[in-house]
Formats: C-alpha cells, sequence, structure tokens
C-alpha cells in the first residue's frame, strides 16, 4: 500500500479557503489579512469617483465638498498642493507623459534611449538595481509640472514621477517677445530665461510664429505641454545629462512664473498667465470695473 504523503500545514490552510471566500476578501480595499492564497487589491482612484479618495487636507476636502473647483484660482494664490487627487479632479483634460533619461546598453555606448535610468548597488547579495523616471504633466493651456520619482521597480518609480509632477505643478507665462513677429498672441515666451543645474546651462528665447520648438526633443515635451509653440534655445555645458538638462529646463521655466512685469509690457507682449479662457474673463472683469469711473 502506498504511503500517505503529509501535506504541509501552510497548503492545508489555503485548500481550506473557498474560491468565494477569496472573491470577497480581494474585494475589500483595507483591512484585507495577510492570509495564504489572497491577493490583495490595490486602492484604485479616479478623477470621476471624487468619493473613492478620503482627503487629509483642507484644500482636498473643500474639492470634494465642491467649493473650489478652480485650479487656477489655487495657483494664483500660491497655495501649496499636498494630494495628487486635487489635480486630478480640477485638471480633467491633463496630458501626461515621461521623458527619456536612461539608456540601453549598447556598444561603445550607442545604445538605445529609455524611460528608466538604472543604476545598481554593488552588496555581498547581488547588484541590487534602482530605477529613476522623469514625468510631465499638463493641459497645453498654461499648466504644467515636473516631477522625478525613484524606487527598485519600474512602475512604483513611475507613479512616484507623475505624483511628484502634479505636485509641482504651476502656471506658464506666454506672450510673443519677438522683435521678428510682435503679433501679441501667446505662442512663445515674453522674454529670455536662462536655467543652470551642474554644468547644465539652457537659455530659452522668444521666436516668431511658425518656427516650431527648437530646443532639445526631450524639453519640447515640457514646452509643448505647458503650450508654448515657438522658442529659440541655446545650451551650454554637459547638456548629455538629461536629468541636469531636464532641471535646467525647469529653473528656466519657474523664472517665468517669478518675475515681476510691468503692465504696458503686459499688454504690449501679450502676456498671459495661466489657460487663456482665465485671462481672458480677468481682462472683462476688469474693463466692467473700469468702465463705471471713465463715466464719472
Amino acid at each position: 500500500m502506498a504511503k500517505d504523503i503529509k501535506k504541509p500545514k501552510m497548503e492545508i490552510e489555503a485548500e481550506a479557503i473557498s474560491s468565494e471566500e477569496i472573491a470577497k476578501e480581494n474585494s475589500l480595499v483595507e483591512g484585507v489579512k495577510d492570509k495564504p492564497g489572497i491577493i490583495k487589491s490595490p486602492k484604485i482612484i479616479t478623477p470621476e469617483s471624487k468619493f473613492a479618495w478620503k482627503p487629509k487636507t483642507l484644500i482636498g476636502k473643500q474639492v470634494v465638498s465642491g467649493e473650489i473647483t478652480d485650479l487656477n484660482k489655487l495657483l494664483s494664490e500660491g497655495k501649496r498642493l499636498l494630494e495628487a487627487e486635487i489635480v486630478d479632479i480640477l485638471l480633467p483634460n491633463m496630458q501626461t507623459d515621461l521623458l527619456l533619461i536612461g539608456q540601453a546598453k549598447g556598444k561603445f555606448g550607442g545604445g538605445q534611449r529609455r524611460v528608466f535610468k538604472t543604476t545598481q548597488k554593488k552588496t555581498k547579495e547581488g547588484n541590487k538595481p534602482k530605477f529613476a523616471a522623469f514625468g510631465v504633466v499638463g493641459n497645453e493651456d498654461g499648466i504644467v509640472g515636473i516631477g522625478y520619482g525613484k524606487s527598485k521597480e519600474t512602475v512604483p518609480a513611475r507613479e512616484k514621477a507623475f505624483r511628484m509632477a502634479k505636485l509641482n505643478i504651476m502656471k506658464i507665462k506666454r506672450g510673443c517677445g519677438s522683435w521678428a513677429c510682435n503679433c501679441g498672441e501667446p505662442h512663445s515666451i515674453p522674454f529670455k530665461v536662462i536655467g543652470k543645474c551642474g554644468s547644465s546651462v539652457i537659455k530659452i528665447m522668444p521666436a516668431p510664429k511658425g518656427i516650431g520648438l527648437k530646443i532639445e526633443k526631450e524639453c519640447a515635451k515640457i514646452l509643448k505641454l505647458a503650450g508654448i509653440k515657438d522658442v529659440w534655445s541655446k545650451t551650454y555645458g554637459m547638456t548629455k545629462t538629461k536629468i541636469n538638462l531636464v532641471k535646467a529646463c525647469d529653473a528656466a521655466l519657474k523664472k517665468l512664473t517669478e518675475t515681476k512685469i510691468q503692465i504696458n509690457h503686459i499688454e504690449q507682449l501679450g502676456i498671459i498667465s495661466g489657460p487663456i479662457q482665465s485671462n481672458v474673463i480677468d481682462k472683462e472683469f476688469t474693463k466692467s470695473i473700469k468702465s463705471p469711473e471713465a463715466e464719472e
């Protein structure tokens, strides 16, 4: 007679759990006990379902309740966003992109560009790799954000990059600062700006309409999501280090928002900050205020 083979204790417990119990446990987002055979399902939050997200900050609670409905107003007041879900709800037409900051292995350094930059740490157990990614979010109408994420796996690194990009979101000033165009439309930048990170320096200059984005490819992705269509550019230093070049481009865009401009230059160069529609409403509001004073 064949001997009875004893099964391990873990396998017996796994068989004891029925398929209905597994489905019931997997449907729960929080409070799942560590049982064999049960797969924890992650918490999924979509912009359409506001109630799936439980905000912790005051701004987040006001967004869910409907008191705050305009992201442009939040950015104008200079309030800091601590929850990425705020941007998901207030900016439904948001677009995302990943920058090519890594490189695959190739002969004589000729590897193909990759989204993730891989680094390794030498230990007694072996090599421990880490992956880094740069994410960009924007609406192609004056709002853009850049974020950097790093993790032991590719998917968490990408999610961290997009999350940080949403938290670093900002308004960009646009206009027509080119002497060769002077059309007064917000297709370029109003003045030249310079950004620096490490040895990488980038100078972004206004260009006439129809020139396009004459800038490095990864920086062009950032400017496109910011709603800028025409620029000239010049770079100095070690521009092959893409992370430093992207950070230098980010520093240059921040100078656009931080620089104060006189009122007569705003009208002359057609400068707007943020989405075009919000600036049109602001101009109509200021005209309605000034008109009664002119009649008096």
